[in-house]
């Protein structure tokens, strides 16, 4: 396409048992304008539901190879130019590129990388292939903006038989860094941490726009504590578990991704609006260890880095919740880290005081967005090749 076209994309934004479209226009001066969404969550469960336009309804969706048109039928676009696809690991590759079959077979290899958001991701891009069989359609994968990662950050320290059959750490969640970088413009230089905090949740470093380090790491499992993830833990975890339990790994998948984090800690629930909400011994210790591993992990960013002279707070968590903003600024003031009370209590862009060495801000992430922005950049390139 030529870069003075009108661009309507379809991006499709693929979870484990989630699916979002969202229809984008991009205005000739490459601004995105948001036309609509629509949304399924529970997939694959009895309490399946749909939403578009604020309403929501219960409907039996067995996977995301179904949802898919259930949901374009329920957007109902006037026009759809392009697809854009979320794909959580794309292995090696290290920008968007046009889905074709030779790129699905590579993604299928890459499928035990990642084996609760690939499948689902895959689903949904040969569906809309059924559905839009004469619409180009991108693959923007998250672990692309870590490609930047040196040696020394990505290497795991595993026999080099392991490395090389592709055991690293890839990091994750890239298309929402991407954008808060976009966002931030000519802030994004010097050292940054980037705190995504979501049900899903990882921080990353960044050295003048370029990621040096990353807290998840071969699986989006790893890192800090999630909503219902556990983590980094130590091996010797898994090996006694496997032991004393009798869990084989689709059994200790479970435990990992399914029980642990903020739910397991709590006993009740991953969701943090919640647990700050309840004054239980068990809601208190989940809010404070995932406040404490957040905070951590931002003083061992800071190490890497030489120095932070901005933190940037995103996602769900990180966007709404001032209370566990606040919990993990505490104790950071040796990084020049000094919160301004009432501007993080009213979720105010700059939330940090304004003498402090350190600016702390929170910037609204949208991958769909950047899926769209990239979609448009492959196409010119495309075009221009």
């Amino acid at each position: 396409m030529s870069p003075a076209e009108e661009l309507h994309c379809l991006c499709v934004n693929a979870g484990s048992s989630s699916l979002k479209l969202a229809l984008y226009r991009i205005a000739d001066d490459g601004t995105e304008i948001r036309l609509g969404e629509a949304s399924a969550s529970e997939i694959g469960r009895p309490e399946a539901a749909l939403e578009v336009k604020g309403h929501t309804e219960n409907r039996p969706l067995a996977d995301h190879h179904e949802a898919f048109p259930v949901l374009v039928q329920a957007l109902n676009p006037s026009r759809v130019d392009a697809l854009g696809h979320r794909v959580v690991h794309g292995g090696g590759l290290d920008r968007p590129a046009l889905v074709t079959a030779e790129l699905l077979d590579r993604l299928d290899a890459v499928t035990p990388l990642a084996p609760l958001h690939n499948p689902p991701a895959l689903a949904a891009i040969r569906s809309a292939l059924r559905h839009f069989p004469h619409s180009p359609q991108v693959a923007c994968f998250d672990t692309a903006f870590h490609a930047t990662l040196p040696e020394v950050a990505h290497t795991l320290p595993l026999p080099q038989r392991y490395r090389e059959a592709g055991l690293r750490r890839y990091g994750f969640h890239g298309l929402s860094y991407e954008y808060v970088l976009r966002k931030l413009g000519s802030r994004a230089l010097g050292r940054l941490v980037i705190a995504h905090l979501g049900n899903g949740a990882s921080l990353s470093a960044v050295l003048h726009g370029r990621c040096v380090d990353t807290s998840m790491g071969f699986t989006p499992s790893g890192g800090i504590m999630m909503g219902t993830r556990s983590g980094d833990l130590d091996p010797g975890v898994m090996l006694y578990l496997a032991r004393t339990e009798g869990l084989d790994p689709t059994a200790l998948e479970h435990v990992i991704d399914r029980e642990s984090g903020l739910l397991g800690v709590s006993g009740h629930s991953a969701n943090m609006a919640t647990l700050l909400a309840d004054d239980t011994p068990d809601s208190r210790l989940a809010v404070s260890l995932f406040a404490y591993h957040v905070r951590k992990t931002i003083g061992a960013y800071a190490a890497v880095l030489g120095g932070l002279d901005r933190l940037v707070f995103t996602g769900g968590i990180g966007e709404h919740a001032a209370a566990v903003r606040w919990r993990v600024c505490r104790g950071l003031e040796y990084l020049g880290i000094e919160l301004d009370t009432l501007a993080n209590d009213t979720h105010a862009e700059r939330i940090s005081t304004p003498t402090a060495r350190c600016a702390v801000e929170v910037v609204a992430t949208d991958e769909d967005a950047m899926i769209a922005r990239h979609v448009h950049e492959t196409l010119v390139t495309h075009h221009a090749e």
